[in-house]
């Protein structure tokens, strides 16, 4: 079945500045990661058995954003090595048989890249309507747009250029303008971007901020925040939809490449449009799950509306973790991080792993000193934990943020060999994931339970499973109201192969069980 690696495969998000360093300049880098495949999928039982990774952007950049503001979608940055680096990389990863994503950011560039510097040297300039200028109003921004960054002091998304007199957009910082998806010759350079990375050998993207990139051509303002039922003019505009379709086609010139969009819809009845008529980027995240709090009712509750509203070509998408957003193990607690795991990799979709939520690793809070992100994201970019040496396996360096404190006992050495750890969890759902067709790809149906308890089977042909997920901090009496027999469960007091008729799930237990 064509595209079945990505329907069926576990995926690793990978932040590059923090995965592994391996010059010692106390930063991560491409080479880092190469290093670090064998933690990944070496083909044998002891490593993790990850499908895919994406990795989070590695362009030249000015670093404002870690990246996310590009200079030069056609190169390296030299913090993380070069094109011969990523080449490696790429040829070690397919060795192993990892797929690799990486990130394309096309809303907005670096105030730095050149397509910006013509655009900003004078109002006749032939890249002038790369981006998106306009004149003062009344003295000030042309319209009432916020930016993300800085929404709390209700930023404008415009800065004034003196030099020209007019006003550049960025719904991010002013050093990230925002490109001018009007312009087909824009669509057409991001296009050449795509082939360059898809000739190159990669097997996708995860699209950065995919539901933003059309604005209102009038640039009218956006309804006050009472007036919920009137759409906003810059964000999710219907024509963004023709733009992903394009997408599409230039990822079908190409033999089973994807991608996974991001796209912050926080209406699933919004979300289940990017997906269009099977002619759309392949998932955009559920971005709704993550938000969840710690509820056995909330998670069903999205979980059955996802499945209600997905036409029967689209194929769901699930994650609890990535590099905006606080680590599960924090919000939710780390007793609960195998439940967590068992539900996302155990669901009915593709599941995306955040580096370092295989061991427990959760936010770490960062000096003041120490502070370098805009958004206040560092405590969930910390580096990956792999040892009890110093900086934990990561560099010999100081590294670019500090080093979690219990980095010294939550690492991947002391869980490796440990077969009650998190880590040895980790693996061995992974691993019967891999071995199960109802697992992978099977179907979905949600079981009657009590309160507290989200219970569902997943089945295909020649199998079939129960998962019971209790969300509490008291035990929950549930049945699969079929002959069971126990596979895997959370809990290590629990008896391996026990029959499970009715049963008493521990407090924060969760249970995979084979059904008759």
């Amino acid at each position: 079945m064509r595209g079945s690696w990505w329907r069926e495969g576990v995926f690793y998000q990978i932040y590059p500045r923090s995965f592994q360093d391996s010059n010692g300049d106390g930063v991560g880098d491409l080479a880092g990661i190469t290093r670090r495949l064998d933690h990944l999928n070496d083909g044998t039982p002891a490593s993790l058995g990850i499908d895919a990774i994406w990795i989070s952007p590695f362009y030249r950049s000015p670093m404002k954003d870690f990246g996310y503001d590009v200079s030069d979608y056609r190169d390296i940055d030299p913090t993380f090595g070069t094109l011969g680096d990523f080449d490696r990389l790429l040829e070690e990863a397919h060795r192993r048989g990892i797929r690799v994503l990486v990130d394309l950011v096309p809303n907005h560039t670096s105030d730095q890249h050149p397509w910006f510097v013509e655009s900003r040297s004078s109002r006749d300039n032939p890249k002038r309507n790369w981006y998106v200028w306009a004149d003062p109003r009344r003295g000030g921004p042309p319209n009432n747009w916020r930016a993300v960054f800085g929404a709390r002091e209700k930023r404008s998304a415009w800065t004034l250029d003196p030099a020209t007199g007019q006003y550049y957009l960025h719904h991010f910082l002013p050093e990230q303008p925002d490109l001018n998806w009007w312009n087909e010759e824009v669509r057409r350079a991001i296009d050449d971007v795509m082939r360059f990375w898809l000739d190159r050998g990669v097997d996708g993207f995860r699209i950065d901020v995919a539901h933003s990139l059309v604005k209102d051509q009038r640039l009218r303002d956006n309804p006050r925040l009472f007036a919920k039922r009137r759409p906003r003019h810059n964000w999710e505009l219907d024509e963004v939809h023709e733009i992903h379709r394009r997408w599409r086609r230039v990822l079908d010139e190409y033999d089973d490449r994807m991608a996974v969009a991001e796209v912050s819809s926080r209406k699933l009845a919004n979300l289940v449009r990017y997906y269009g008529n099977d002619d759309e980027l392949q998932m955009p995240f559920n971005f709704n799950f993550l938000r969840q709090p710690w509820s056995a009712e909330r998670f069903r509750a999205v979980v059955e509306e996802w499945e209600r509203l997905l036409p029967h070509h689209a194929w769901p998408d699930y994650t609890l973790s990535n590099h905006d957003r606080s680590r599960a193990a924090s919000r939710y607690g780390p007793r609960r991080a195998r439940v967590a795991a068992l539900m996302l990799l155990t669901l009915r979709g593709t599941p995306f792993i955040y580096y370092g939520e295989e061991i427990g690793m959760t936010d770490v809070t960062i000096p003041p000193e120490r502070i370098v992100d805009v958004d206040g994201r560092d405590g969930e970019r910390t580096p990956m934990q792999w040892d009890a040496t110093p900086n934990a396996g990561f560099s010999t360096g100081r590294p670019w943020l500090p080093m979690a404190p219990d980095a010294q006992r939550v690492n991947v050495a002391a869980q490796r060999d440990d077969p009650g750890s998190l880590f040895s969890f980790y693996r061995r759902l992974i691993r019967l994931r891999h071995g199960s067709p109802a697992l992978r790809s099977g179907s979905y149906r949600t079981l009657p339970a009590p309160r507290g308890v989200f219970a569902y089977v997943r089945e295909a042909e020649g199998g079939r499973y129960g998962v019971g997920l209790n969300f509490t901090d008291r035990a929950r009496r549930v049945g699969f109201a079929r002959p069971a027999r126990l596979v895997l469960s959370t809990s290590t007091d629990r008896e391996g192969s026990a029959e499970l008729g009715e049963f008493d799930l521990a407090p924060n237990e969760g249970v995979l069980a084979q059904l008759s």
